[in-house]
């Protein structure tokens, strides 16, 4: 009986079909039909503006991390996050930033901040960009989207484009690649404290593994001038320069010792924010040193306090 049925519904199917296509089927269910079809097509270019626009994320999307780490600069952030989550959605690149804030009296650690902002995103992006905060890209050819080959590091702040550093080997301010990429280099040195120098031992761990640094072309239409807005003031916040014992020594040294494997914090609060209706996550993180192998982790005192 059953199998009756079946046959009977198709029959029925069939014919309701046939109906439609020679025009014999009710004036309302050929609207209805053709209705349909006009409601299918504009659904589908609806989501694929939303999608290229950023308006809505496909759940296959990939998602970039905007890493950036960061002590005492809050005029700034107030700055660059709306201005990095618009130029972002402009390019329709799904995003997250991530503030890595150091919250400990050691010296700053850039390196071992953008570690850290790699293991707190790496569950949900899939590529990341080493970002200063003081930067602000200000040309819409300088593309965020995600890096088609493995092995390609992609520098945006490149020497011809950067508005202070212009040596060759200069990988600094904002550098952007997989998270397999920054994985297989095992991120960057926990050594640094201090201003500078953790870039350029990241340059050498680059040119070891023998991968392609890609920059920018020349000619984008802007150059050092107008391709960034570089926001840090050197009156109001001096940069932390002081080489303290061997320190000197050491920084010159490709570190084979320390990198993403092995960094040590401690997560002391999350929380997330809102500036100008865009998110960001701040990651309050308090580092570890081991005196015995970096003694110049800590701010040298100063002579008011050794006095005391």
């Amino acid at each position: 009986m059953k199998g009756h049925v079946n046959v009977y519904v198709w029959k029925r199917i069939r014919k309701a079909v046939k109906d439609l296509e020679m025009g014999f089927a009710p004036r309302k269910v050929r609207q209805l039909f053709f209705a349909g079809i006009v409601l299918c097509v504009l659904c589908t270019l609806f989501l694929v503006c939303f999608l290229s626009f950023g308006i809505l994320e496909h759940p296959y999307t990939h998602r970039l991390a905007v890493i950036v780490p960061f002590r005492d600069r809050f005029e700034e952030l107030i700055e660059f996050v709306p201005h990095i989550g618009r130029f972002l959605k402009a390019q329709g690149v799904a995003y997250r930033i991530i503030v890595v804030n150091q919250g400990d009296t050691y010296r700053f650690n850039r390196g071992a901040l953008i570690n850290i902002g790699y293991h707190v995103s790496k569950a949900q992006c899939d590529y990341l960009v080493m970002h200063d905060v003081d930067l602000l890209p200000m040309n819409s050819k300088l593309s965020y989207r995600y890096p088609q080959q493995e092995e390609v590091i992609h520098h945006l702040a490149a020497p011809h484009l950067h508005p202070k550093y212009h040596y060759a080997t200069f990988v600094g301010g904002i550098l952007m690649m997989r998270h397999e990429t920054f994985a297989r280099l095992d991120g960057l040195s926990n050594k640094y404290f201090g201003w500078g120098l953790e870039d350029d031992e990241f340059y050498v761990r680059i040119k070891e593994a023998e991968f392609t640094l890609e920059r920018p072309a020349v000619d984008i239409g802007t150059g050092i001038n107008n391709t960034f807005k570089h926001m840090h003031d050197a009156r109001r916040r001096p940069r932390d320069m002081a080489r303290l014992g061997n320190q000197r020594e050491e920084s010159r040294r490709r570190d084979r010792v320390t990198g993403l494997h092995n960094v040590v914090y401690r997560l002391q609060s999350h929380h997330k924010m809102q500036i100008d209706g865009i998110s960001a996550d701040v990651f309050n993180v308090f580092l570890h040193c081991d005196v015995t192998r970096t003694p110049w982790c800590e701010k040298p005192k100063t002579k008011r306090a050794q006095a005391g």
